[in-house]
Order: C-alpha cells, then structure tokens, then sequence
C-alpha cells in the first residue's frame, strides 16, 4: 500500500500537469478544476501515508552501473515534507482559482505547479543522494519558470534567471558531495552513507558536508545568498506561498536535518551552520523592518526563520527545526495568501499605499493577524511553541552570544510584523483604493490555513515520535504533547524572550511617533532595503555565469553536422568516464 501511495503522491501531480497543459488555455474552468482535482488527490495520498511510515524502502528498482539503485523511503521527515509540499500546494491550487481568475496561459502555470509539487516529494522520499539531486533541480527549474511566468516582466525574468542560477549553483555542493561520496563507499544509497560517514577521511568528510552546507544556504535563500528570494517575489502570489515559503526553501533546511549525523563531528561544521542561521535570521529581520513592498517585506520574513531553523540544526536541537519548519510553512503560507488577496483586491504592493484596509477586508485581515501571532511568537499560535523550542536549544548548546542575537531577532520579528499589520489594515487610507474582501476560493485556502495555524502545535507529541521512530541515526529525544507544552511553559527563558517580543511589540505601538528621530538614519534603512551589501555577491556570482554561458555559446556553430558530432562526442565521453568509475 505504501508503495502505491508513494508513487500517487509523485505521479499524481505530473499526470496532472499533462493534462491540464493538454486540455488547453482556450477551457479555463476545467483546467482550474483538474488542477485543483490532482493536486488534493496528491495532498489526500500525502495524508494517507502517514500511517504507514518507515525506514526501510517501499519502492526500490536498481538502475544498474554508476546509477545504482532508485529508491523511495516513507520515513517520518519525508512524510511529513511531502504532505507539506501537497496539501499546501493543493490550497494554493485552490487559491488560484480566483487570484489566476482571467490570466492567459493558464496551462503553463499549473503545469509547472504541479509539476513542482510532485518534484519536492521525490525528493524528500528518495533514498538516493543522486535522486535527491535530480529534484533538486526539478524544483529548481520550475520555480525560475514560474517566477519569471510573466515572461513580458523584465523584473520577473530577472528574478527567475537569479533564482536559477544562484540555487544551481548550489547545487554543485550537493552533487560533488554525492559523488565523493560514491568514489569512497560504491553507492548513493543515504542510509548507507550515514552509516558509514565516520569511515571516511575526515578530510573527505568535511569536503562533503560543507559542500551540502553551501547547497542549503543557496536553497533556503541563507546568507550570503539570499537576495534572490526577495526578487523572486515577482510570481504569481500563489507561487510565493507555494514555492518560496512553504516548501522549495525549505529544501535546504531538509538537507541539513537529514545529514546532520554525518556531519556533526566534522570539526567547524555545527559552528558554520548555527552561524549562517543566526547571521540570516538576524540580518534578514533588520531588512524586514525597513521594507515598503508586502511581498519582500514576507520573503525577508521567511529569510529570517528559515535561519532559525537552521541555527536549531548546527546547535543539535534537529526537532525543534523540524517542527518549526511544520509550524512555518502553515502560518507563512496563510500570510503570504493574505497579502495576495490584499494585492489582489488593491492592485499594488506598496504598503505606504494602503491602510485602513480591515474595514473593507475584515476577513482577511483577521487571518493575516492568526498569521501574525504566529510569526511573532504568540501564544496559542503554532509559532509560539516551535520558536521557543529552537530559543530553548540556543541558550542550552550554543554560545551566549549567539543565542542573546537569537531572542533580539524574536523582537525584532515581533515588530515587523505588528509594522506590516499596521501599515496595511489599521490608520487612515493613505491613497484612494478600491478594496474588496476576498472570495470564495481565497476564503476557503485562507480558513484551512488558519485553523492549522492556531491547532498544529497540537500535533508535536505524535510529530516527534514519528521523527524518533523513523530516523534511526538521529537519536532524537522527544515528549507527548502536554509535557512538552508544560517544560516551554515553565521553563525561565520562555518568559524571557516573551518580554523581549512584547518590547518589540511596544515599539511597533509607538513606531509613527519615532519616525522623526529615524529620518537621519535613512541611508542606513535604504542600506537594509539593499540587502546590507551581499547583493554584490549574488550579482557577481551570476555575472561570472553568464559570461561562462556567453564563452560556450561560441561553440554553437549552427551547422547541424559539426553540432549532432559535438553531441556524439560528448556522449561517447560521458560513457567512457561512467564506465571507468563503474570499475
């Protein structure tokens, strides 16, 4: 059974998107509600899985040679990712319905949306490093096409051509890190390598994990590369929630997780990894807080807990990312599609443009706010409980200093935030827009979203011992839910950082008051608004790629007979290289 529910949750997706691209732009109701159709079908077999999850493999075919086998694990993190990546793609898919209300090349979109969805549940059931790749950059292609789907955007192209380049890029780190790792143990097989990684030379070993660190930080949009999230805000808002909060970024934040026994002894390894989370989630904060447009202002957002996550793995506190990557994708993805439906109704971004706006759309500025508590770290919110189990870990394996800059960011989360809320909905209207509440599709993915935001942390008992009971060489160590609700409770530190997000919260109160003693720091705003100086990094790096690109593009000649031998050679090269380390 769970071999067939594996391959529904994979093939599902894709099946559909063939079919939707096939019944053609000129019906787009049935490609609205074939879209809808596959991906829930998707989302339900996610769901159904959970019953059934394992270490050991469900689905395996040997590919023969260098290829080795394919392989498909239902254990507790690739479950829970896929139902992630399918039930909040399947609500994006029903948000769609009315956002992409009227747009030309619906097919195209949903194409790529569903394909995508399909793309992150193999790659989190793959139980083969080179498969892992293989989606990787699946789900790397179809976020460039639906970042740039407005093809006549020079700013959406841009964007998608970043996103492309800097996470491929990054994925260098994953394959030449599999490969190493095939040179030295005759297999891509991932419970074989974690098995072994302390047999390999600590020189190799160390090779890989920073290779797979680099490949994560690229992924997940972790400083020094993450100023290619905020420009991929250019997508459909739909794709934003979908791709670029609830699942495509936390692609690296899984690679971290999965390999963090391998790695945890690589000397300067957990160092550098708590150390991009913490520069990240404080960095990406200070950006938030000085942001105009609402989407960057929530992809700045989803920058800086995506290094909370990431800090949690380097600091050993495995469970406590994971179940803050759960609470994340639920509570993002409901902000991220509330302010599509803000946009939507308004027709801009800009949020010195709007205010007042909860008069007109009370309904979705009470579920921004559901979003909101949890964002900020709000009890009752799933936020909350996962926040401070991360900031738990910090003060108890970290270094001071880190875990202090830790709860400062949950402060300054607290006051972006309570910014947004109030810039948008609350005050008098700044400008002359016509609102409207959001319609039916909109209010249905939006109440699901909501209620998941303040139930899900329900579910950390049963979370944890999924994980626990799936992940043999993580060793993790958890509690049913009441328990652990009690030790965040009574535990000194909650208080603390609760008093540090109220300070955050009182500076957002009195935040219009102090903007004529913010004036001189203006340059310094627009600085973070910048990206704080690393956009030169991410521009330089695909200034090198396109003049790379531009040098091989000489050796298209256009004559088809020196082409089709180009390509015979290559092939035949290909083959001898893979039969020599078949050997």
């Amino acid at each position: 059974m769970a071999t067939w529910l594996l391959c529904m949750v994979i093939g599902l997706p894709w099946l559909g998107a063939i079919i939707v691209w096939l019944v053609g732009d000129d019906r787009p109701r049935a490609q609205h509600w074939l879209a809808v159709g596959f991906s829930a079908a998707a989302g339900i077999a996610s769901l159904a899985l959970l019953p059934f999850v394992s270490d050991a493999p469900a689905l395996r075919i040997a590919l023969g040679g260098v290829f080795g086998d394919f392989s498909l694990v239902p254990d507790g993190l690739g479950v829970f990712l896929a139902a992630v990546a399918a039930v909040i793609g399947s609500l994006a898919v029903v948000f769609s319905m009315d956002y992409m209300q009227g747009e030309a090349q619906l097919g195209r979109y949903y194409a790529f949306v569903l394909i995508f969805i399909g793309a992150m549940a193999g790659l989190v059931f793959s139980g083969s490093l080179l498969m892992v790749f293989v989606f990787w950059e699946i789900t790397a292609v179809c976020s460039y096409a639906l970042i740039s789907f407005h093809n006549d955007d020079p700013k959406a192209v841009r964007g998608g051509i970043k996103a492309l380049i800097i996470t491929s890029l990054g994925g260098i780190g994953l394959l030449a890190g599999g490969l190493i790792a095939y040179s030295h143990l005759g297999s891509y097989d991932i419970h074989n390598f974690l098995a072994k990684a302390g047999t390999l030379p600590a020189a190799t070993l160390s090779l890989i994990g920073f290779g797979f660190l680099a490949a994560a930080a690229a992924k997940s949009a972790q400083v020094p590369f993450q100023t290619w999230l905020p420009d991929a805000m250019e997508a459909p808002t739909p794709v934003s929630a979908l791709i670029h909060a609830a699942t495509m970024v936390n692609a690296g934040v899984y690679l971290l997780a999965r390999f963090y026994p391998a790695f945890s002894a690589v000397p300067g390894w957990t160092t550098a990894v708590m150390t991009v989370g913490m520069l990240s989630a404080v960095l990406a904060a200070c950006m938030a807080l000085v942001a105009t447009d609402l989407k960057r202002a929530l992809a700045y957002s989803t920058i800086s807990q995506l290094g909370y996550m990431v800090f949690a793995i380097g600091a050993g506190s495995v469970f406590a990312s994971m179940f803050h990557l759960l609470s994340h994708a639920v509570f993002k993805a409901l902000l991220f599609l509330s302010a599509g439906a803000v946009i939507h109704a308004v027709g801009t971004r800009d949020m010195r443009l709007m205010g007042g706006l909860g008069k007109k759309m009370p309904f979705v500025r009470g579920v921004f706010i559901v979003g909101g508590l949890a964002l900020a770290g709000l009890p009752i919110a799933n936020g909350f409980f996962s926040k401070e189990l991360i900031l738990e870990g910090a003060w108890s394996s970290a270094p001071q200093w880190m875990a202090i800059l830790m709860l400062i960011g949950a402060g300054l989360t607290a006051l972006y935030t309570l910014r947004m809320i109030r810039l948008v909905f609350y005050g008098q209207p700044r400008s002359d827009l016509h609102a409207h509440d959001a319609p039916a599709a909109m209010r249905f993915s939006l109440a699901v979203l909501a209620i998941g935001t303040l139930t899900t942390w329900l579910l950390a008992g049963p979370f944890g011992a999924m994980l626990a009971g799936s992940l043999p060489f993580h060793h993790l160590e958890v509690t049913g839910t009441i328990a652990l609700v009690g030790e965040i409770l009574s535990a000194p530190l909650t208080w603390l950082a609760l008093a540090v997000i109220a300070l955050g919260l009182v500076l957002g109160l009195i935040w219009p008051s102090l903007a004529p003693l913010a004036r001189p720091f203006k340059p310094l705003a627009d600085f973070a608004d910048g990206g704080l100086g690393f956009e030169w990094i991410n521009r330089g790096v695909i200034t090198v790629t396109d003049g790379a690109a531009s040098a091989l593009r000489t050796t298209q000649t256009g004559v088809l007979s020196w082409n089709v031998a180009g390509i015979v050679f290559g092939l035949i090269l290909v083959l001898v290289l893979l039969l020599t380390v078949g050997r």
